[in-house]
């Protein structure tokens, strides 16, 4: 049994660690500043509870990091001023080269670094999620999921190669979806929707539907994405490829992001209208 540590138990992240616990695991988390929905989704799951960062790292072997993108740097950095020595798993949406940089911070600091991609949605249901895993240490993380829901699959060695699977994999399914919407929003402000949907109906009969649901469906989760598609911009760009297809696409969803916080899922007449401002 594994003492694992879980930066931070949001929707992705409790899922996670729920995994880990059906694994035969403990799992810790820091409830110091965190929102009372993370309390309650921490306690639903049989999270163990400790009050501050430093108490988390201390009583750690592993520590598991699911964060925003733009966080990845600062939660990585807290975690080696705690004087955090054990194996430390990246398993947010960031550029391999990115991943590559903070995993030589940590290694510099006697951590031992995995890089880490997941793919699909939270792991509630089994064969729904991977988390892709890189790096010489990934057996250990591997070992922490031996029971499902979540499934782990090791593709190599070098750190930046899961980071590099999620973001062309999130480039294309999350990168449509931003190019449909601002579709959409372009064929209402010049008058043409209700045409677009019938020409596409053309060609299928459900893509109209399926694009109008997308639209807002993604409203929940725009202000994340936002930073997820400027790290593919990056991934492209390492790659020596063009960038702006996904620095555009990061606007849109900049754009979407505000619609976070509405109580029922908006209509896509309110994506549009965010859009169009």
């Amino acid at each position: 049994m594994a003492k694992i540590g879980i930066l931070h138990p949001g929707n992705m992240g409790v899922s996670i660690a729920a995994s880990a616990i059906n694994s035969g695991h403990e799992v810790f988390w820091a409830s110091e500043g965190r929102s009372e929905k993370s309390h309650r989704r921490a306690e639903k799951q049989n999270l163990r509870e400790v009050e501050s960062l430093a108490q988390l790292c201390q009583i750690s072997e592993i520590m598991l990091c699911v964060c925003p993108p733009h966080a990845a740097e600062e939660v990585a950095n807290s975690v080696i001023d705690c004087g955090f020595k054990g194996y430390y798993l990246d398993a947010n949406a960031i550029s391999p080269g990115r991943a590559k940089r903070i995993g030589q911070i940590m290694e510099s600091n006697s951590i031992r670094f995995i890089d880490g991609g997941i793919i699909g949605g939270p792991a509630w249901t089994p064969k729904e999620t991977i988390l892709y895993l890189s790096g010489k240490d990934s057996k250990i993380i591997a070992d922490c999921f031996s029971d499902i829901p979540l499934e782990t699959r090791i593709i190599g060695d070098e750190i930046g190669k899961a980071s590099a699977l999620k973001m062309c994999y999130a480039a294309y399914s999350k990168g449509t979806t931003a190019l449909l919407t601002a579709i959409l929003a372009a064929a209402e402000s010049l008058g043409v929707r209700e045409e677009l949907y019938k020409q596409w109906d053309v060609d299928d009969s459900n893509f109209s539907e399926q694009a109008n649901r997308r639209a807002t469906r993604v409203t929940a989760k725009a202000w994340r994405f936002e930073g997820e598609m400027r790290e593919i911009a990056s991934t492209f760009e390492e790659a020596g490829l063009p960038s702006g297809f996904h620095e555009a696409a990061s606007e849109v969803y900049h754009r979407m992001a505000g619609l976070k916080d509405s109580s029922e899922t908006p209509t896509l007449e309110d994506v549009l209208e965010v859009l169009l401002k």
